[in-house]
């Protein structure tokens, strides 16, 4: 089954109502956060005060993902804010029969993360992480309903939100985020999948592999080595085209006993020259 993306539109609870009768199996509002500190930065998603466990864990999710993405902090209760900033947000999603979250990424106050929000390659970023998230939490597919934050209110079509530090409107760039990511979900079908082990640059995959659900990761930066641990049944990783293969730690140790080994016999083979 494929992913079908639709734009709501009206004050925000119209747009709930609506995606309400089209059964939709999930409910995205994009914002862009701000504060009166420029320094101000962190990655938080507001969900509903009736919210369900599944958007509650959606939203540490993304957070967490935007979070190490753009080396910032999660805001929250490790990501998540349950039911908005003292009753603000709860109302854009807490109308709906599906899941919902509102994205506040990045703080468009922050000039910083304002030129990451402008830029092509923080937009794809944010989509990425936006698209991934979707796919991971409804692997099955189905219609989802993006919300512009601020823009397109029956009520006050004027607003945009937030200024951008340098430039832009905060609902403007959340729109090209969405768009950016209802393009991803269009063009890859709905394919329940095993957990992946992924290594890009960029925005270019430079490979991937199926590891086992229970398989514990573990990065060393002082050897740049990300290492899987052993599982029962876990596949073997496949090694990069250009890389060479690191030896494995037993083969490592093999190795060196077996220099260990004839390096003894090299010197007990100089001391009985010696003694003749």
């Amino acid at each position: 089954m494929a992913y079908t993306v639709k734009f709501y539109k009206g004050d925000y609870l119209q747009r709930q109502q609506a995606a309400n009768a089209d059964r939709a199996v999930a409910y995205v509002e994009h914002h862009f956060n701000s504060g009166a500190s420029p320094s101000a930065g962190y990655a938080v998603v507001v969900v509903g005060s009736n919210a369900s466990s599944t958007s509650r864990n959606w939203g540490r999710w993304y957070a967490r993902a935007v979070a190490d993405q753009f080396g910032t902090q999660v805001g929250g209760d490790g990501g998540i804010l349950v039911g908005g900033w003292a009753g603000r947000g709860d109302g854009n999603v807490k109308h709906t029969r599906m899941p919902a979250v509102l994205l506040e990424p990045l703080f468009a106050s922050n000039p910083q993360q304002a030129d990451a929000i402008r830029s092509e390659a923080g937009q794809a970023a944010l989509a990425r992480i936006l698209a991934e998230s979707i796919r991971r939490f409804f692997p099955d597919g189905g219609l989802v309903a993006f919300s512009v934050g601020h823009k397109y209110k029956t009520s006050s079509p004027n607003d945009r939100g937030a200024a951008l530090a340098g430039g832009g409107t905060e609902a403007d760039h959340a729109e090209l985020v969405l768009q950016k990511a209802a393009q991803l979900l269009a063009a890859e079908p709905a394919v329940p999948t095993q957990r992946m082990l992924r290594v890009m640059r960029g925005d270019t995959l430079l490979f991937e592999t199926p590891v086992d659900e229970d398989a514990t990761l573990s990065w060393s930066s002082e050897r740049n080595l990300l290492y899987i641990a052993d599982s029962g049944d876990a596949p073997a990783p496949r090694a990069l085209p250009a890389a060479g293969k690191a030896a494995a730690p037993k083969a490592a140790a093999h190795t060196a006993a077996a220099a260990g080994k004839a390096a003894a016999a090299a010197r007990k083979t100089a001391a009985r020259g010696r003694r003749r």
